[in-house]
């Protein structure tokens, strides 16, 4: 390992190692020094095993893209759960359920499977499998134009990560 990825293997587990003592902080009802140390060491474990679990991957994110893209995706949300009900609650409407494979430009990974997550939100689209550069997704009307809007989403996604992040 390289000077600058044990460099950045060493911000990640100082962020994530930060993050699981602030999680542990807000659960505690006081700051007795007792809980303060079983705290500190549950943080380690827990950094521990995140960084096995889940190591550090070169890119990063850029901030301003992301957050802007906050409320496409909270309304994503809302619409996706509307459709759902809909379906649910009016059973004749008609579907056109099938499978589509997207060919993703994200490399494997925290991209693609940010992606996947992201999409999995989109109305009546959820992603089910992957294989070969594609990922596989069920879709409740293929008749939709279910690429074009993947496409979207992801030119949406690569643009909120930093290079390395969304290109390997």
């Amino acid at each position: 390992m390289d000077v600058s990825a044990r460099g950045g293997s060493v911000a990640t587990a100082a962020q994530r190692g930060a993050a699981f003592l602030a999680l542990w902080l807000v659960l505690l009802p006081s700051l007795a020094p007792g809980d303060l140390a079983v705290g500190v060491i549950a943080s380690g474990l827990a950094t521990a095993a995140s960084l096995a679990l889940l190591p550090p991957q070169r890119g990063g994110v850029r901030f301003v893209p992301l957050l802007a893209g906050i409320p496409r995706f909270l309304w994503q949300s809302i619409v996706a759960g509307v459709d759902v009900a809909r379906r649910a609650l009016a059973p004749n409407l008609p579907l056109a359920t099938g499978f589509v494979d997207y060919r993703s430009a994200l490399p494997r990974g925290h991209a693609r499977n940010a992606f996947a997550t992201i999409t999995s939100l989109m109305p009546g689209t959820l992603p089910c499998g992957e294989h070969a550069d594609a990922i596989e997704f069920h879709c409740l009307d293929v008749e939709q134009p279910v690429v074009a809007q993947l496409a979207e989403e992801e030119r949406r996604l690569a643009a909120a990560l930093a290079p390395d992040a969304a290109h390997g």
